[in-house]
């Protein structure tokens, strides 16, 4: 049942009191002798004056209007794992892994970068990528690393005349959104009568202009994308990148590998596939994973090196976190799920 709760405010009567404190044990000292007269107040606060039992009502029921785990499965539809138990999220919420500091030196933060890096060797198992970087905060930065591994690729094999990445029309916005900060010009693929790639529309599209195809696989309408190892084949042919978005990857755990189907690049929404609350302000995740021939383009999360080698810097994909530690949390309720 909704009910209307009224703004603490309006509960306020003058001289209620909600809590009593102990009496002053040490001098009684005027503030403006130690500190300057501009930076104190001259007039009340103006704070609520209720009890202490009405303050806890107030906000209880407030925290009522939000969803959670023990009301109900989670009602936003792929982009929620509708799974979060409660135990990876009081795991990741231990001092150990949600008070480091950001510039802590790796000497103090060995099991956190363990974490880290036993999950990236899960992510290239489940996938059957050769690489991962961990530090894109979310699914859209996964998207945008991608991309810029995508145009890496081709600057390094000099295809300067690629400027063209495939779309299928039932792709997530963010897609044609990241193509185009990328640098890159979306091109729309339409759907056949089944709902998968229009083949017929597809090959009429490839030509030596192509740098690559975006494919949620599953496809946005929740339907396999069966002839996936052709289409795979159609974009390697004019040296073209396979990129995965893998938004519905829980559909293919177990079952089948993004590696397998021929995708060079794929980025995993954690926040979806691994349990992390997300919405309503909880964290992101999207780590990239990538085939050999890309790796050496990645800066690994867990490792200053890149991928067990000294990277090239004329090489290195620009870093979406500056950070080592941003995810640590999300990662850590990812690892205790998998």
């Amino acid at each position: 049942m909704n009910k209307e709760t009224p703004i603490i405010f309006s509960k306020s009567v003058r001289g209620k009191v909600g809590c009593t404190l102990p009496s002053l044990d040490v001098p009684d000292l005027e503030l403006s002798k130690f500190i300057s007269s501009d930076l104190l107040r001259s007039d009340e606060v103006g704070l609520p004056e209720i009890t202490e039992p009405e303050v806890m009502r107030h906000f209880v029921n407030l925290s009522t209007k939000n969803h959670h785990i023990d009301k109900d499965i989670f009602p936003l539809g792929s982009c929620t794992m509708k799974y979060n138990p409660k135990i990876n999220e009081h795991i990741a919420s231990l001092n150990q892994f949600s008070g480091i500091h950001p510039n802590k030196s790796d000497k103090y933060c060995q099991p956190a970068i363990r974490i880290v890096y036993e999950l990236e060797q899960m992510l290239k198992k489940i996938t059957g990528m050769s690489a991962f970087t961990l530090q894109p905060s979310a699914g859209s930065q996964g998207e945008f690393v991608g991309l810029l591994l995508m145009r890496k690729y081709h600057e390094i094999n000099n295809n300067l005349n690629k400027n063209i990445v495939l779309i299928p029309e039932s792709a997530h916005g963010t897609n044609p959104a990241s193509v185009i900060l990328a640098g890159y010009k979306p091109v729309e693929l339409g759907t056949d009568g089944r709902g998968r790639v229009d083949m017929d529309d597809l090959k009429s599209k490839i030509n030596d202009d192509v740098a690559g195809m975006m494919l949620t696989q599953p496809n946005t309408l929740g339907l396999f994308e069966d002839r996936i190892s052709e289409i795979s084949d159609l974009i390697h042919d004019v040296d073209g990148i396979m990129y995965m978005d893998g938004a519905n990857l829980n559909a293919l755990i177990g079952l089948s590998k993004p590696a397998d189907m021929g995708f060079d690049i794929t980025h995993i929404n954690l926040h979806k596939t691994f349990s992390t609350p997300h919405g309503g302000g909880g964290p992101g995740s999207g780590p990239i994973g990538v085939v050999d021939k890309l790796k050496d383009m990645l800066i690994c999360y867990s490792n200053r090196t890149c991928c067990g080698s000294a990277p090239s810097s004329s090489n290195i994909t620009s870093c979406c976190c500056i950070c080592r530690y941003t995810e640590s949390i999300s990662i850590c309720i990812n690892f205790c799920y998998c």
